[in-house]
């Protein structure tokens, strides 16, 4: 009978580093989401870590797409003369137009800043 092998029965690989090394090791796992010991392994195996700083950034992305969508909803239902947008007012439009460019500049910030990663 044959025992399956797992990571807990095998030997283990100690590193020894500065305390500051330490912490931005712990810093870069928690940023990826996994233990100190899943990052190590997959960093050592030459394996992508990808940080859940990014997932984060990408549903900020989407959050910013939907309001675009929205807003672009309502003024699609007033260039249609939608008659829901009968009491919509040249200042309103105005203000919605104000507010999609705003929310453009906003996902503009965001993209910038996952580029520069």
């Amino acid at each position: 009978m044959t025992v399956s092998q797992t990571r807990k029965n095998s030997t283990p690989i100690k590193v020894y580093c500065l305390p500051d090394e330490k912490a931005q090791i712990q810093e870069n796992a928690e940023a990826s989401g996994l233990s100190v010991a899943s990052f190590i392994r997959k960093v050592a195996m030459g394996y992508q870590v990808e940080s859940i700083v990014d997932i984060k950034q990408v549903i900020e992305l989407s959050r910013v797409n939907a309001d675009l969508g929205r807003l672009g909803g309502l003024l699609k239902l007033w260039l249609a003369n939608d008659p829901r947008t009968v009491n919509f007012s040249p200042t309103l439009i105005k203000t919605l137009l104000e507010k999609i460019e705003l929310t453009r500049y906003e996902l503009r910030i965001i993209m910038d800043r996952i580029l520069d990663k």
